[in-house]
């Protein structure tokens, strides 16, 4: 076996530098390395769309198929961008947007559930506290009592 230097291989250079085994055969070996990023506008349409449609189902293809891409290399790519996998990122945004909602009392948890995309409350409610780490009626407590005029909560006065 020899090593080799691969330097700008394939799609716009994600590869540099990357030395690679190469067997007696002339076969370069594949390298795991640096497999790139969305580029920006794309990740900005991906991100613009998934706000714009938190309360409709999104699928990895319909995701892909904005940036014209395969789900799989969609996915790499979009987990190199974000740090997170599509999916992760749009529950985290579905929570953040139920997190707004919750911030006021003129909407029941039901109701916020189906606007940001869940199919039922205990859905919801299960996938909330696995990311906020109280459910969702705990959080509006706690977000009203500390909006509440007064701070702390707790007593009204009226004792």
């Amino acid at each position: 076996m020899t090593t080799t230097q691969v330097t700008s291989a394939g799609s716009a250079g994600l590869m540099r530098g990357a030395s690679v085994e190469a067997p007696s055969s002339g076969w370069a070996v594949p390298v795991r390395g640096d497999i790139g990023t969305l580029p920006w506008c794309r990740l900005r349409r991906v991100t613009e769309y998934i706000q714009q449609n938190l309360d409709k189902e999104l699928r990895l293809a319909d995701l892909a198929a904005l940036v014209f891409m395969s789900p799989y290399h969609f996915a790499r790519l979009f987990k190199c961008s974000t740090g997170v996998p599509p999916h992760r990122f749009v529950v985290r945004q579905r929570i953040a947007g139920a997190r707004a909602f919750l911030a006021t009392q003129e909407l029941s948890i039901a109701q916020i559930s189906r606007m940001v995309g869940f199919r039922t409350p205990s859905h919801f409610t299960t996938v909330f506290r696995r990311v906020a780490g109280v459910t969702p009626r705990g959080y509006r407590t706690g977000t009203l009592r500390e909006n509440r005029p007064g701070g702390e909560g707790g007593c009204d006065g009226s004792h």
